[in-house]
């Protein structure tokens, strides 16, 4: 085996990149691929059309967008849209296979699964969400039983949720460029919120919280559902609430570190939650419920809070505590678990595995 890899990666097809509608798995897909090109792998990416972020190699695929897994019902069927950019996007990962050692897919669907037998050059996946439908389910743990190293996931909470996943199922994390996230010592008096703007994302909590604390609150995040969003405000008038938009990486930083806290407020299990080391990087302290991902990265006390789900007089008691945070060690913290290097490790460790026991 060369000591360089030729990766292809599969984007999302539920949107294109650099929109922000395929949520943490563009930044994922954006920051491993970083990371392997820094260790000289090369790596394409096939994408649906319109996708763009630069500097990576993207060949872009036209067809219709898949549904987001995270509004179906859990008995949904399986679907394909006519003439779907997803079964375009793995035609021509078949086609070009012979070109690449392995196939790296980021798609959280049951079709490249249910194809991962049928390709020659070993397909991966990393699973972006926990089980949300029965049909999904059946088709990662159908993969696990048949190529137990190929199938990774971000935190063993997410893991967990499709049952009992073998040990030899990665649990890879996540990282981020930490040059590109300042540390802010000395924060203003907003709070922050940032995600989509979708229902399972918990917005309501979080505004319903500053609406008790008088503090205000500033959400960035792509706006997928703009009723919801109005909902929300109207169930809340007296809540001080500011959309700033879906800004870049450089820019969301400086507003997010001048934050005194940043909350996460979902209503379903988080695979891993990249804006959570994203306000750690800037050292803001992050509250978030004790629900997936973030469970396993904030450090009760020291990082910040974890509260009870559900529980807006939790996230109220979590707020009033936040001077008891010191801030460097949120920045202390991202750079000891959550960097491209430390990242590029596990993943690189990872694929190697997965090449050797083939």
């Amino acid at each position: 085996m060369n000591n360089s890899l030729n990766l292809l990666f599969l984007s999302t097809p539920v949107g294109a990149l650099g929109t922000g509608l395929g949520g943490g798995v563009e930044l994922s897909l954006y920051n491993i691929a970083q990371a392997l090109q820094e260790r000289g792998h090369r790596v394409k990416v096939l994408a649906p059309e319109g996708s763009q972020l630069p500097p990576l190699d993207i060949s872009t695929v036209t067809g219709a967008l898949q549904v987001v897994a995270q509004t179906q019902e859990r008995n949904a069927a399986i679907a394909l849209p006519k003439n779907p950019v997803l079964g375009a996007m793995w035609e021509e990962a078949r086609r070009q296979q012979d070109r690449f050692d392995l196939i790296f897919n980021f798609a959280y669907d049951w079709l490249p699964f249910f194809l991962t037998p049928f390709f020659q050059t070993p397909v991966v996946h990393l699973v972006s969400m926990g089980s949300i439908t029965d049909a999904m389910d059946a088709a990662v743990l159908e993969a696990i039983a048949r190529y137990p190293q190929r199938i990774a996931f971000y935190t063993r909470t997410q893991a967990a949720t499709f049952g009992e996943v073998p040990e030899t199922c990665p649990c890879l994390g996540s990282g981020i460029d930490l040059s590109l996230y300042e540390f802010c010592e000395t924060p203003g008096d907003r709070l922050a919120w940032v995600g989509r703007i979708a229902p399972e994302k918990g917005l309501e909590d979080a505004v319903a919280a500053v609406a008790k604390t008088g503090i205000p609150l500033t959400v960035w995040g792509k706006m997928q559902f703009p009723d919801y969003w109005e909902e929300v405000l109207g169930n809340y008038p007296d809540a001080e609430v500011e959309y700033a938009g879906f800004l870049p990486t450089r820019e969301l930083q400086r507003q997010l570190g001048r934050c005194r806290g940043f909350l996460m407020t979902p209503k379903w299990v988080e695979a891993f939650g990249n804006v959570t080391i994203e306000a750690l990087a800037c050292g803001v302290p992050v509250i978030s419920y004790r629900r997936g991902g973030p469970t396993e990265i904030v450090r009760e006390g020291e990082t910040g809070f974890l509260v009870e789900p559900d529980s807006v007089e939790g996230l109220v008691s979590a707020i009033d505590r936040l001077p008891e945070i010191d801030r460097a060690n949120c920045r202390r913290q991202a750079e000891t678990e959550f960097s491209i290097p430390a990242m590029g490790d596990r993943v690189e460790t990872w694929l190697r595995g997965v090449l050797k026991s083939d």
